[in-house]
């Protein structure tokens, strides 16, 4: 991925753990900034390609995202389709570190009105550090 943001958090679960947190779609919206989720597309028991509404400060955006899932690893998507959002690639990379995880998130983000460098990596880091702690906190609260 060109020109991306990346982060990392240690999370105090399994990597199994995490990913069924991260596979868990339509509970989106009460941790990860979404304003809607909707899986489109399943084959096996991971979706392969759902629909977000999102609302993260500057970007506001209905968007469609493809899954690729390496077992309990990582996963990357790409963006199908998008309003504002022209180019949405991502991945979460999971580390097992004892007996917690450490999850890496990298983003990159296009979209279609002109923005300068600085005020889009601002806004994937928003929206990286929001889904980070929201996931940090879903899953060591289960």
């Amino acid at each position: 991925m060109a020109d991306q943001t990346s982060s990392s958090i240690v999370v105090e679960a399994s990597p199994t753990e995490v990913m069924d947190v991260i596979a868990d779609f339509e509970a989106y919206p009460e941790w990860a900034g979404m304003s809607a989720v909707t899986v489109l597309e399943k084959d096996g028991p991971r979706a392969d390609k759902v629909a977000f509404e999102l609302d993260a400060g500057p970007i506001k955006d209905a968007y469609t995202l493809v899954y690729d899932w390496h077992d309990d690893t990582s996963v990357s998507w790409t963006l199908v389709e998008g309003k504002l959002i022209t180019a949405l690639d991502g991945e979460y990379v999971l580390s097992a570190r004892g007996g917690a995880t450490e999850v890496t998130y990298r983003l990159a983000v296009d979209i279609s009105i002109p923005m300068i460098g600085m005020l889009k990596r601002r806004a994937e880091k928003v929206i990286i550090d929001t889904a980070l702690k929201g996931l940090k906190k879903r899953v060591e609260s289960r």
